[in-house]
């Protein structure tokens, strides 16, 4: 292109836009469609539509393009119109183009961070455009672009959309820099930015309330160095709100007027209409104290952590002690006096953590006013309640919240007014405050990895300001879906930024201790290691980072980056949910169903030494392997620890074989987060319920529980419960409970009913077991006594009380785990059913003891087993078996140890702590 072309290119491209271009600098950008002086227009307009089409192209930064597939027989042009109106149909030419650009091949090497970032794109054309387009490359990018082959006579051989990431993230990259997106409320007034660079025109309509008439319409400046629209006025607009008015090409839809939310919303009106303005550091957002409050000292290392896992609803809706107003909302946390906190503080006594709830973000699947509880009745075994809940599901107040909607605002139906964008604000810090004032620190599970929804739905809010961007696309340019929703891109630089700065702002502005990451294996390492480095900067504490490392879906096996996954996240200090021992301690996996649910015991449930109807008589070597692993589990699942397998030999977790994975994955103890029951698939209780004998007392369902409860509490690494656990919570079967209502969610805080046979559960993921569950829950015999619920609370406490009295239980290196943790009865000639292991305290510091030595023994029989290296030692019980009042009277009538011979006795069904 010669310098006169390109000028005359230049102006043609600047009016096919509808005025001045901006190459550097700041300038207001007209456009085609007509100028924004609206606020009451529908939550999206079409102005101009456009046809569809697929994005199989890549930017693949601000020059380059790659075609993955293309013939490359042909001469490639980017076409672009401002008004959507491009059409290419095969063996014709284009139509309703403003210009084209003629590309070129690229022969050459890609930059080295290019080639990494898009190692996934199949091979094909890479192109280059004409390098005196750069200069305007960012009007290019306003508009609807299609890359396009033709033959020689002009006419479309192919055409495609294209992926923009990697050009906007390239020519945008001073945007990561912005430390005031969203609104901002200071001496000088209040001001507003949203990065919006291929938005064609913007402006803020601000209102006096949630509800009435908009105030002012006021046009956005764009700058085109970051792709920021912002602007400001000199009046404090706090306690106001606000919507964006962006017009922006929409692939598949043209070009759009969209009046949306701010994705950096801090607050939000009823269902989240508008935006809410005002300065998270205002004393009128604050609870009286809230800047005094002490935060909880109990987390010195992350192993320290003990979790108890909980949702905001399920506290309080069911305690009748809860003021009627506050149950099921923030406020419930503040009510001292309820059943329910003085079973979290009694938790924090014994030794408890954290409270780690369950999305509390604003999310897009519950109705903020006007939502039902339906009042299910019907027989244990009855299919009417599951259909009551079912048909009540779009409208209900029940939601587990894995569907955000604005990652950095309070979830309004847990307040108290969600119409008041106040209120969500100071009666979250109020929870906070609360817990915090019990002793428990406050864990926030989040969600970056998927959006509620996307496109130009009403509840999509990214993909309406920057279409295309914020969502991982597949080859076609579809939206990814592999975690239930439309998967997000936070490898994408400004998807990343918003994860990282609503983190930072969460830790910062509302005291969150600890994140509980949903998918953190979607999400890259790096990603999270710059959260991490964020959150506590900003925080000013080291803030603790858990999450499901799972490897799958489009980005498995480091398809796309180095996921932030468990074999991935080595030497990281990030926490991810083992599932080694979990499957062993349970039997079987998530995905059971039918009679598999029933055959796959686990360690302690049966699995060969007590079968049900379904197991028969499995191979004893299933059980010998199944010890290993739950050693394996205790030993915190660490790649290098060693110790003797049940067939004699001597190898390192990383050698044992976990399906095609190694046990042993991570570095040090803080990288894993131990469990055996969280808010996913069905409780440990209902898990019992298929595994074990029919006939299994309710005394002992409540002991085999606690066996599972010793194991995750001695395990090295992090403790993880799931709220009720203690308390022998049933779901009535239900392996999905994220939509069952309040019906198969509640909770007893007055220990009299587990809920237990409440009803078959909800049939879309639980209907196909209907014939097997019915019997079940028509047994009344299977649902426990209050009796058993309090052995089972009181036992757990004394549990939590024994792991927070030693340092020994929470080692902080790997170093330490191997050299002080030991196993006894191990090898080929080992009593399967009883794990022994010795914990090394001499010289360790918070160990209390020279050392410890604990029996896990999951048989139905007593068991002595000698331990020679452990004769003429000082062992007795731990002070928590022999105290006055313990929950568990076995281990002070039963277990001995005899110093002759170094041998233990350990009562069936029990764990037993002794001391030296």
């Amino acid at each position: 292109m010669s310098g006169n072309e390109y000028a005359v290119w230049k102006r043609a491209l600047a009016l096919s836009l509808g005025g001045t271009l901006a190459i550097g600098g700041t300038t207001a950008h007209a456009a085609s469609a007509p100028g924004l002086d609206s606020c009451t227009a529908p939550f999206a307009t079409v102005l101009r539509a456009s046809s569809a089409s697929d994005a199989r192209g890549y930017w693949l930064n601000r020059q380059l393009i790659r075609w993955p597939g293309a013939d490359a027989a042909g001469s490639f042009k980017l076409y672009y119109s401002a008004t959507g109106q491009l059409k290419a149909t095969a063996g014709a030419p284009v139509s309703g183009a403003d210009g084209a650009l003629a590309l070129s091949a690229f022969n050459g090497a890609l930059p080295a961070d290019v080639a990494q970032r898009f190692k996934f794109v199949g091979s094909g054309p890479t192109l280059s455009l004409p390098a005196e387009a750069l200069a305007v490359l960012g009007a290019l990018h306003k508009q609807q672009l299609l890359l396009v082959l033709e033959a020689a006579d002009g006419n479309v051989l192919d055409a495609t959309s294209l992926q923009s990431a990697g050009a906007l993230d390239d020519l945008y990259a001073a945007a990561a820099n912005a430390t005031d997106l969203g609104v901002s409320v200071g001496k000088a007034g209040t001001a507003f930015k949203l990065w919006a660079p291929t938005a064609q025109q913007v402006a803020v309509c601000t209102y006096d309330s949630g509800s009435g008439k908009a105030a002012a319409i006021t046009p956005m400046q764009f700058d085109a160095a970051s792709g920021i629209w912002s602007t400001a006025t000199g009046a404090d607009l706090s306690g106001h709100y606000y919507q964006y008015v962006v017009d922006v090409f929409a692939r598949n839809s043209g070009v759009v007027r969209n009046l949306v939310t701010d994705p950096y919303s801090i607050s939000l009106t009823t269902d989240s209409k508008r935006s809410y303005i005002a300065d998270l550091g205002s004393a009128k957002l604050k609870p009286a104290g809230w800047d005094k409050t002490p935060l909880p000292r109990k987390v010195a290392a992350q192993p320290d952590m003990t979790v108890y896992e909980l949702h905001v609803r399920d506290f309080s809706i069911n305690d009748s002690t809860v003021s009627a107003a506050h149950r099921g909302k923030y406020a419930a946390f503040t009510e001292a006096g309820s059943n329910g906190m003085k079973h979290l503080a009694a938790l924090s006594r014994a030794g408890m953590t954290d409270i780690h709830l369950l999305p509390v973000y604003d999310i897009g699947s519950v109705p903020e006013q006007g939502c039902v509880t339906p009042a299910p009745s019907g027989a244990a075994d009855s299919d009417a309640q599951q259909a009551l809940v079912a048909a009540s599901q779009a409208r209900d107040c029940y939601n587990w919240g894995y569907d955000p909607y604005h990652y950095s605002a309070p979830e309004g139906s847990y307040a108290s007014d969600p119409a008041d964008g106040a209120r969500r604000i100071v009666e979250f810090r109020q929870m906070v405050q609360a817990l915090h004032r019990t002793g428990l620190r406050v864990g926030m599970d989040v969600v970056y990895n998927h959006t509620y929804i996307a496109g130009q739905n009403e509840k999509s809010v990214l993909d309406r300001v920057v279409p295309g961007y914020y969502h991982r696309l597949n080859a076609k340019g579809e939206i990814e879906r592999s975690t239930c929703c439309d998967n997000t891109a936070t490898e994408h630089r400004m998807m990343g930024k918003l994860m990282i700065d609503s983190a930072a702002l969460w830790a910062k502005q509302y005291k969150i201790d600890s994140f509980r990451f949903d998918l953190m294996g979607h999400q890259p390492r790096a990603a999270m290691e710059q959260l991490q480095a964020r959150v506590d900067r900003d925080s000013g504490r080291h803030v603790n980072l858990i999450g499901e490392g799972w490897n799958f879906g489009e980005v498995a096996d480091g398809a796309r980056f180095v996921q932030a996954s468990q074999l991935s996240l080595n030497g990281s200090g990030i926490g991810t949910f083992s599932d080694r021992a979990r499957d062993f301690v349970r039997g079987g996996g998530a995905g059971d169903s039918g009679t598999e649910l029933f055959s796959k015991q686990g360690y302690i449930n049966g699995l060969v030494y007590a079968p049900n109807a379904y197991a028969g008589q499995r191979p004893a070597g299933e059980l010998l392997h199944a010890a290993d692993m739950v050693r394996a589990g205790l030993a915190g699942s660490l790649r290098g620890y060693t110790m003797t397998t049940a067939d004699g030999a001597s190898k390192a977790l990383r050698d044992i074989d976990y399906g095609g994975q190694p046990t042993g994955y991570a570095s040090e103890p803080g990288e894993v987060v131990n469990y055996v029951e969280n808010h996913d698939n069905q409780t440990l209780f209902d898990i019992n319920v298929f595994k074990l004998p029919p006939a299994t007392s309710g005394a002992e369902r409540a002991r085999v529980q606690m066996l599972a409860a010793a194991i995750n509490a001695f395990s090295q690494g992090v403790a993880y419960f799931h709220a009720g656990f203690d308390i022998l919570r049933s779901k009535s079967l239900d392996r999905n409970s994220f939509e069952s209502g309040d019906w198969f969610n509640r909770l007893d805080w007055s220990y009299r009913d587990n809920y237990y046979g409440v009803g078959l559960p909800p049939a879309a993921d639980n209907g196909k077991d209907y014939a097997l569950l019915r019997p079940l829950l028509a047994n009344a015999a299977i649902k426990p006594a209050p009796a058993d619920i309090a052995f089972a609370r009181d036992a757990f406490r004394d549990l939590l009380a024994i792991r927070s009295s030693s340092t020994l239980f929470r080692l902080r290196s790997a170093a330490d785990v191997q050299r002080r943790l030991s196993f006894s009865n191990t090898g080929p000639q080992q009593v399967p059913t009883v794990i022994v292991a010795h914990l090394d305290g001499v010289g360790y510091p918070g160990a209390r003891y020279k050392g410890i030595t604990y029996l896990i023994n999951v048989g139905l029989d007593e068991q002595r087993i000698s331990v020679p290296a452990q004769a003429h030692k000082g062992w007795r019980l731990h002070p928590v078996h022999s105290r006055t009042g313990a929950a568990d009277p076995r281990p002070a009538q039963s277990a001995r140890y005899d110093a002759a011979s170094g041998s233990f006795t350990v009562p069936a069904r029990s764990a037993v702590v002794f001391v030296d």
